[in-house]
């Protein structure tokens, strides 16, 4: 095999416009067919193919779409800087970031505003270990509800910093089913990140996507499951314009 092939296989990446994309391939062995995603913050195009399938075939699969992979660079939300006077996404709104050099380095959420002190340099990660002790909370509320409303008993809860999945329930384990939530969900409207723990509660009774586990679903989440889908499909992406 040629030097330069030979590298590609090594780290393949796809070139648009000048920038050469990283190609993260997972082969599954379910998958009939190859298919391809841009990452959320646009930083990788990620092609699931089945277990057979070639790295070759997926650097060939990618460099025929490059107009398709360009226009979803394109819907890539640019990055919110977190630094003094910011719009901080929180429960699908904005909380204004008021940073003093001299005030508590511990976050405090007052008025639509989060007033936070302590070295600028790091305030970008107060301000995440704030979202995700919220998001804790929130889904932690969220879990109980709908955990009663199908009349289950509360399983274990972490939160999840997936680049991949909003939510995941795992089976049983010594320690009981667990779910996990991402933690960004914070930032969205509170009824997209309730239908996403609504879904995950579902799995515990019906681990596949069935009617019956439709049917559940509906009957624990009273809000309107297509449009928190839309919401996710469509604005998803913002929710990584924020942190890394």
């Amino acid at each position: 095999m040629i030097d330069w092939l030979r590298k590609d296989m090594q780290n393949p990446s796809v070139e648009i416009d000048g920038t050469h994309l990283p190609i993260a391939i997972r082969r599954h062995a379910r998958a009939k067919r190859l298919t391809m995603r841009l990452a959320p913050d646009g930083s990788e195009v990620r092609i699931t193919l089945p277990r057979w399938g070639r790295t070759l075939d997926a650097i060939t699969f990618a460099n025929a779409r490059k107009p398709w992979i360009a226009r979803q660079i394109c819907k890539v939300p640019a990055k919110l800087e977190i630094a003094p006077g910011a719009d901080v996404p929180y429960r699908g709104g904005t909380l204004l970031l008021n940073w003093q050099a001299g005030g508590s380095r511990k976050v405090l959420h007052k008025d639509g505003t989060l007033h936070v002190g302590g070295p600028q340099d790091r305030l970008a990660g107060r301000v995440q270990r704030w979202l995700e002790a919220e998001a804790l909370r929130l889904t932690g509320e969220d879990l109980a509800h709908y955990c009663s409303r199908a009349d289950l008993p509360v399983s274990q809860l972490r939160l999840s910093r997936a680049k991949r999945r909003w939510g995941s329930c795992s089976g049983e384990s010594r320690n009981g089913r667990c779910i996990r939530i991402n933690w960004r969900l914070v930032m969205a409207p509170d009824h997209v990140r309730q239908s996403v723990v609504a879904h995950e509660v579902a799995h515990l009774v019906h681990f596949d996507h069935s009617p019956a586990f439709h049917g559940l679903l509906g009957e624990i989440f009273d809000g309107d499951i297509s449009e928190a889908d839309a919401w996710l499909k469509t604005e998803g992406r913002s929710l990584y314009a924020v942190f890394s």
